[in-house]
C-alpha cells in the first residue's frame, strides 16, 4: 500500500500511458492485461483510476500523501480528457456539459468543455464503432471531480455517446510524447510545479 506519510529518499512519481483494455491494477484473476505487464517498479500504486476501455495518462507513486492530494475531491484538481463522440454537439449541448448535467440525481460540477480538431493520437488496439451515417467529433473536457465513468455518462446525457476517451492531463502533468504502454519518471521540474500547485511538500 501507499506509505501513510511522505518520507524517505526514494519516493517514485511515474507517468504512464495506459493502453486501451488494460486494467488499472497489478493483478487480475481472469488473466486480463494489467499494469504488471508494463511497469516493473516495486511498491508503486495507481493514483486514482482509469477505466479499462479508456486510455491515456495514469500516475503511479509510493507517496500516499501526494496521491491523496491529487484524488481527494475537496482539492478540485483538474483532469483533462479528449473524447471522440457520436455526432457533432450543438452549442446548447456544450453549454449543458459546462454548467453540469444530472447524474444519479446530483449535478456535476461546472467543467471546461470545447470542441477540438481531431487530435493526433496512436491508433487504438481495438477500432472504435463506426457508423457510416453518423459523423463523429472530438471534445476537450476538463473536470474537477472524478465520478465513475463520468465523461462517458455526461456526453451520453446530452445525446452524444463517447466512442474513445483519452486522458491527456492531470493537474500540471501531461501525457506529452509518451506512447501507449510507455512510462517515465516525472522530471524534477514537473514534480516541483505539481507540488507547488498542490500546496504540498514531501518530507525527505
Amino acid at each position: 500500500m501507499f506509505r501513510t506519510s511522505p518520507g524517505g529518499p526514494h519516493l517514485r512519481y511515474i507517468c504512464f500511458y495506459k493502453p486501451y483494455g488494460v486494467l488499472t491494477q497489478f493483478s487480475d484473476s481472469q488473466g486480463r492485461p494489467t499494469l504488471k505487464h508494463f511497469i516493473d517498479v516495486p511498491d508503486v500504486y495507481p493514483v486514482g483510476r482509469l477505466d479499462r476501455d479508456s486510455e491515456g495518462l495514469l500516475l503511479l507513486s509510493d507517496d500516499g500523501a501526494f496521491a491523496h492530494r491529487l484524488t481527494d475531491p475537496r482539492y478540485g484538481h483538474p483532469r483533462t480528457y479528449w473524447a471522440q463522440v457520436e455526432g457533432v454537439p450543438e452549442a446548447a449541448a456544450l453549454e449543458r456539459l459546462r454548467i453540469g448535467v444530472e447524474l444519479d440525481r446530483v449535478r456535476t460540477r461546472p467543467a471546461q468543455v470545447d470542441g477540438i480538431a481531431p487530435p493526433s493520437l496512436p491508433e487504438r488496439s481495438v477500432a472504435i464503432r463506426y457508423r457510416a451515417h453518423i459523423p463523429t467529433s472530438w471534445l476537450s473536457l476538463t473536470l474537477t471531480e472524478g465520478r465513475n465513468r463520468q465523461v462517458r455518462r455526461m456526453t451520453a446525457a446530452v445525446g452524444h455517446p463517447t466512442l474513445r476517451l483519452v486522458r491527456v492531463a492531470v493537474g500540471q502533468l501531461f501525457l506529452g510524447d509518451l506512447v501507449p504502454g510507455q512510462w517515465r519518471d516525472l522530471t524534477a521540474q514537473e514534480l516541483r510545479l505539481s507540488m507547488l500547485k498542490l500546496a504540498y511538500k514531501p518530507t525527505r
